[in-house]
């Protein structure tokens, strides 16, 4: 695969939260804030790009009986080394990702790309396979717990400060009061009815792309029409 289509591939194509369906749990239940989707989203990349650079350069060595048992436990120990860095660097932002962190290692999307990607590429293609895949998902994560944040807060980063690790109580854009904000958003319910929305809005475009592209061919292959 060429990189251009590895990254169309994980923004788009194989989106892991709108195409693929991955990692649901995490993507709805972290994604009440723009923070908490951000840092959860950077924390999964951080653990796709190095798993797949471990999986590209041991995997085609390793007999079939134990290649799924050495991908866990390598996802395993990155998995352990983010959490003891966060735990470290920003005890907030560890906080509030709470069990879902650790959980990373259970996250089928970070094994899905380990055996059926990374252990058959080369080490340069499994790195982007992670950053695009890691990408893809955290753009979900932000884009949903922005959503959410607005909607149910009445504000816009306004938890950045934990993932920045600054002292400040509040950051971001507020833009009414927490008080006048829709309690659903921030419940499951409501990440479930938005996470819906987005890919109605995605099969929509997906639909509607072709018949443009279909109109467009029939009109420039039309002949013009002679003026008198």
């Amino acid at each position: 695969m060429t990189p251009a289509a590895i990254l169309r591939a994980g923004f788009h194509d194989q989106n892991p939260g709108l195409v693929q369906l991955l990692g649901l749990c995490p993507l709805l239940a972290v994604s009440t804030s723009l923070g908490s989707g951000l840092g959860l989203g950077l924390a999964t990349m951080a653990v796709l790009i190095a798993s797949n650079g471990l999986v590209s350069l041991v995997g085609r060595s390793l007999p079939a009986e134990i290649r799924i048992a050495v991908f866990v436990l390598l996802i395993a120990a990155l998995v352990t080394a983010v959490e003891l860095a966060l735990s470290a660097w920003l005890p907030g932002l560890h906080a509030a990702l709470g069990i879902f962190l650790p959980l990373i290692v259970t996250n089928c999307l970070v094994l899905a790309r380990a055996e059926a990607f990374a252990s058959r590429q080369p080490v340069g293609n499994a790195l982007l396979d992670g950053f695009a895949m890691g990408g893809g998902f955290l753009v979900v994560l932000v884009a949903l717990g922005s959503v959410r944040e607005v909607l149910g807060r009445g504000s816009l980063g306004g938890d950045l400060h934990v993932l920045l690790g600054s002292g400040g109580s509040t950051s971001g854009l507020h833009l009414f009061g927490e008080q006048h904000g829709l309690l659903l958003a921030l419940l499951p319910p409501g990440a479930f009815i938005l996470l819906g929305l987005g890919l109605a809005w995605r099969q929509a475009r997906q639909a509607t792309a072709p018949a443009a592209a279909s109109g467009a061919a029939v009109t420039s292959g039309m002949p013009g029409e002679a003026t008198s």
